[in-house]
């Protein structure tokens, strides 16, 4: 299996590297390589490359940054990959396209089954959902798409890795508890992309760890494992805060527990709670 990786240099992008199963001859590419922005350097880096699947795993990330980057957010997460889309068609090409939990509202208070509907808040997932609806009409049924959540890894920034430095740094913290999702460390994910592509699944389907946590939860768990694997010398206060009390630029969903019963019957897969992937993931720092 000929497998084109865009977005190498990204947290999944790189668990999917390091997960690679043996069956599979991986070709990867990220900017500089490739240029998101361009036309022309999307339509050369698949053309040259010929797969057999192209896992898009390419976004721009930046929540807040993007009410301000519209056009580059809309550049990247919808134009993109409408472009990597219609290559896909034009070479009999399947993909597999990763989107978000922040094509919801987060007013469901219940998880999020992968046909509700969608309606997002941000540019951000106004433009992941633009990307989404792209994949679909340009491709059918002939794409996977998996939504995930809270992603962290022990490559790149994120959560935790921001969480561990404050709590060196800082006499106490401040930390949302509002805000309900699932921590999913990006080491699961892309194992369950690999058994994904081997199945041949196609569709819209939803990934997380198993469980569910607030921020405040999140981060309180940082730093219990955190002092208990030693990367933490002492533990600092965290306070519980409200949304209001922490503005951001964005408007992030307040529930988005993501429903993965189609994807388990679908893959027989079961998810890892996310307690337990995130000592696993510490354990590697």
């Amino acid at each position: 299996m000929k497998v084109l990786l865009l977005g190498s240099n990204g947290q999944l992008g790189w668990e999917l590297q390091r997960t690679l199963p043996d069956n599979v001859t991986l070709t990867i590419c990220d900017y500089p390589k490739v240029d998101f922005g361009s036309t022309d350097s999307i339509s050369q880096c698949i053309n040259s490359t010929e797969p057999d699947y192209i896992i898009n795993a390419a976004a721009y990330t930046p929540v807040d940054k993007a009410e301000q980057e519209k056009e580059l957010a809309y550049r990247i997460n919808h134009l993109a990959v409408l472009e990597i889309s219609e290559l896909c068609k034009e070479n009999t090409i399947s993909m597999v396209h990763i989107s978000t939990d922040f094509v919801f509202n987060g007013q469901n208070f219940k998880p999020y089954q992968p046909d509700d509907t969608p309606d997002p808040e941000s540019v951000y997932g106004k433009s992941k959902l633009k990307g989404e609806q792209a994949v679909c009409k340009i491709l059918g049924d002939k794409a996977l798409i998996i939504r995930t959540a809270w992603l962290y890894s022990s490559h790149g920034n994120n959560f935790v890795k921001t969480m561990l430095k404050l709590m060196k740094e800082k006499p106490s913290l401040n930390v949302i508890d509002e805000q309900i999702g699932t921590p999913t460390w990006a080491n699961g994910l892309s194992k369950t992309i690999w058994i994904a592509l081997e199945k041949n699944l196609k569709g819209t389907f939803h990934w997380t760890d198993a469980g569910v946590a607030s921020w405040y939860d999140f981060a309180m768990a940082i730093q219990e494992e955190g002092i208990g694997i030693g990367l933490l010398d002492q533990s600092i206060p965290i306070l519980p805060v409200g949304t209001l009390q922490y503005p951001t630029p964005a408007k992030r969903p307040m529930y988005s527990v993501l429903d993965k019963t189609s994807f388990l019957q679908a893959t027989g897969i079961s998810p890892i709670h996310w307690r337990v992937q995130l000592r696993s993931m510490l354990k590697e720092l």
